[in-house]
């Protein structure tokens, strides 16, 4: 099964993580588990926008534009990622809107790290995951607003025609580097680690 998580194991990733724990001052290792803890809730965000035709819509149209190609996973390699913060809080605020920084607070509390270095880290989060997205879209072809819902789940993680196809994306941008396994359920699952996308989303 591919997901967003899977990401954080390819070389992309690593790097990502590397040069967003220089932006917050944190260890690669307690960036990972913020990453690790936040991405999906990014993403399950924007799962719930696309349940509504007209958040399917507006999300198909901003990742057909050129900027979301997937050419931004070329940056990370560039090293300093603060370019990527205003981008990040823009799309932050369309697709948490008020949970923003719930989720930062959240994050924060269960892995020991100030919610003003989690939500950095959201912001350059976020137009790479848009840039995934993208990059999948145009990879698997996904033309239709009905479509972008199942592309958003199986970066999210759940079973669908695009996770063989999300996986060759991730191993062709990864140079060999180890895959994950499917370790959802251990962020969501374990005790103390978190509540479960449900409760972030209510009110």
């Amino acid at each position: 099964m591919a997901s967003i998580l899977d990401f954080l194991d390819t070389e992309k990733g690593k790097e990502f993580i590397q040069s967003s724990s220089k932006e917050v001052n944190e260890s690669p290792e307690k960036v990972k588990s913020a990453l690790g803890m936040a991405l999906p809730m990014i993403i399950g965000a924007m799962k719930k926008n696309t349940d509504s035709p007209e958040g399917a819509r507006q999300l198909n149209s901003e990742l057909d534009k050129e900027k979301h190609d997937g050419s931004v996973l070329d940056k990370i390699s560039m090293g300093s990622l603060s370019g990527l913060m205003g981008e990040g809080s823009g799309i932050l605020s369309h697709v948490l809107g008020g949970s923003q920084s719930k989720i930062a607070s959240a994050v924060g509390s269960a892995i020991g790290m100030d919610a003003s270095k989690v939500e950095k880290l959201l912001q350059m989060a976020a137009p790479v995951v848009m840039g995934i997205l993208g990059q999948q879209k145009r990879k698997d072809n996904v033309q239709s607003e009905g479509g972008i819902s199942d592309l958003v789940g199986s970066v999210l993680g759940s079973n669908s025609s695009h996770d063989q196809s999300m996986l060759e994306t991730f191993m062709d941008s990864d140079k060999g580097g180890k895959i994950a396994g499917d370790v959802a359920g251990k962020i969501f699952g374990g005790k103390g680690k978190s509540k479960g996308l449900g409760d972030f989303f209510k009110g």
